[in-house]
């Protein structure tokens, strides 16, 4: 038996999210379909974690076991054939028998894109969250430092996380400008159900000079969801790595 790790890109915009879902259109079950084609098998893929309906992926990764011949070399060009094309396999290797792509990760990079332009765009409306008033980028790059650390995020998640434990480390945290992109970009051991999208629309808030930066450490020591920013749409979100 193989034991097959994939990285894989995808555009969320048309997904129910990656997780297998009877009714709604889901990355997992494109995936597996597409392996199912080109093996005969049945495999369960089990990835680094679920990304939610809308959000995309530059680097998710994702394994499988496999009693397949096909060469190494030519397995993402095969399942990239059987693939829609808005989900692209960018590698596939084979790996030791006890990796597993959820239980191995040793951290996740999350990149979330704010279109700060004005008009902004039709081509890429669906790939960047569009808010035409001009933010306060010095004070956004200030406030984002406080993020950094081990810290409970309880006042940062959904309301309707399962995750009973709040506690987490942000390894680091920044803000990138790429000419009238805000790139806000969070590299941690792990994220709960919203928690990047809530602490980009936090910093949003400072953006916009209804929260100052100084006001972050006490949020944050709060624990209280109705302090922080709202939740900024999935469409702007992107898992960009994940760590081994």
């Amino acid at each position: 038996m193989r034991n097959i790790k994939l990285i894989i890109e995808y555009d969320g915009k048309k997904f129910g999210g990656w997780q297998k879902q009877p009714t709604k259109l889901n990355i997992q079950g494109e995936i597996e379909q597409a392996i199912k084609e080109i093996t005969g098998e049945n495999v369960d893929l089990i990835a680094s974690g679920r990304t939610d309906a809308g959000v995309h992926s530059l680097g998710q990764v994702a394994n499988f076991r496999t009693n397949s011949k096909i060469e190494i070399e030519k397995f993402a060009i095969a399942i990239n054939s059987k693939l829609k094309k808005s989900i692209v396999i960018k590698s596939a290797e084979e790996v030791e028998e006890d990796f597993h792509a959820r239980y191995k990760c040793k951290g996740k990079k999350y990149r979330y894109v704010i279109n700060n332009s004005y008009q902004g765009t039709a081509i890429y409306r669906d790939l960047e969250y569009h808010i035409p008033q001009k933010l306060d980028i010095i004070k956004m790059k200030q406030a984002i430092k406080y993020f950094e650390g081990k810290h409970d995020f309880k006042g940062f998640r959904a309301s309707g996380t399962s995750s009973k434990d709040s506690i987490r480390e942000i390894y680091k945290a920044e803000i990138k400008i790429d000419n009238e992109r805000i790139l806000i970009e969070l590299t941690g051991n792990g994220f709960m159900y919203n928690m990047v999208r809530i602490i980009a629309g936090t910093i949003v808030d400072v953006g916009f000079g209804k929260i100052s930066p100084n006001e972050i450490a006490e949020i944050i020591e709060s624990k209280d969801r109705t302090r922080a920013g709202k939740t900024l749409p999935a469409h702007g979100l992107y898992l960009v790595e994940v760590y081994y």
